[in-house]
């Protein structure tokens, strides 16, 4: 069964359709990749299923809870975390303290025996950020910024991890280890939800592909049959030759 199930979401701004009748699925164990356009609508179904924009209709499941009316907080309690296409960080705060301040949260809520200082360093060091622990992330770039957002992510103990845009900043080193990172969650159980506009991470990393345009999904597939999609060349991909 899917972790993640998002049924026939619609969302309107005004007289604006930003979702229409959007469905897909992410399984455990798998990356999810969702691409298209800037201004496609893949944010704002990000905000749908954390909990940030109710939508007029549709249902979200999250390992079979349907969850579209709970608050986010709820939502995160059932397995569920994200990140954002900007960044949103505590900047008074150094590495080690943002990504501790959402372990001890998780630790409240779920009442688990783990501690917090250790669970803390064992997630700087998977995410590569060690050594850089006690800088104030306002020094960081924003490749490194990515990897905070990850990490405090990581820290709630997500079975649904949501991933806007999480390459962007990245050098080319930064995004293979990236792409390690997210394989290695991926088989531990994750379900991985991709925003990404690295076409190639997503060609090479994702296990099914959503495309998204103007609000509707035109396209789910596997990384071969998305690049091989005349609506998906004509509406973001470009001509064949473009993708990897």
């Amino acid at each position: 069964m899917a972790l993640l199930d998002i049924q026939e979401i619609t969302v309107r701004f005004g007289g604006h359709t930003a979702l229409s009748n959007v469905s897909l699925a992410a399984e455990p164990g798998e990356i999810t990749g969702l691409i298209g356009p800037n201004g496609a609508g893949k944010t704002t179904l990000f905000n749908v299923v954390s909990g940030l924009q109710q939508p007029g209709e549709g249902q979200v499941l999250i390992d079979g809870t349907d969850v579209t009316r709970l608050r986010p907080s709820r939502r995160a309690r059932l397995g569920l975390a994200r990140t954002f296409q900007r960044l949103e960080m505590f900047t008074m705060l150094s590495v080690r303290e943002n990504i501790r301040v959402a372990a001890d949260i998780h630790k409240g809520w779920a009442r688990t025996k783990v501690d917090p200082a250790a669970q803390v360093d064992q997630i700087l060091e998977r995410v590569g950020l060690s050594e850089l622990a006690d800088l104030r992330v306002t020094k960081l770039s924003t490749g490194q910024g990515r990897l905070v957002e990850l990490g405090r992510a990581l820290a709630c103990e997500p079975k649904v991890l949501l991933l806007d845009e999480p390459a962007s900043g990245q050098d080319e080193s930064e995004t293979e280890r990236f792409a390690a990172l997210l394989r290695e969650l991926a088989a531990e159980g994750l379900a991985v939800v991709l925003v990404e506009h690295d076409v190639p991470l997503v060609m090479r990393e994702c296990h099914r592909i959503n495309v998204l345009d103007f609000g509707k999904l035109i396209a789910s597939g596997t990384p071969d049959e998305i690049q091989s999609n005349a609506e998906v060349l004509e509406a973001y991909l470009g001509s064949p030759a473009a993708t990897p």
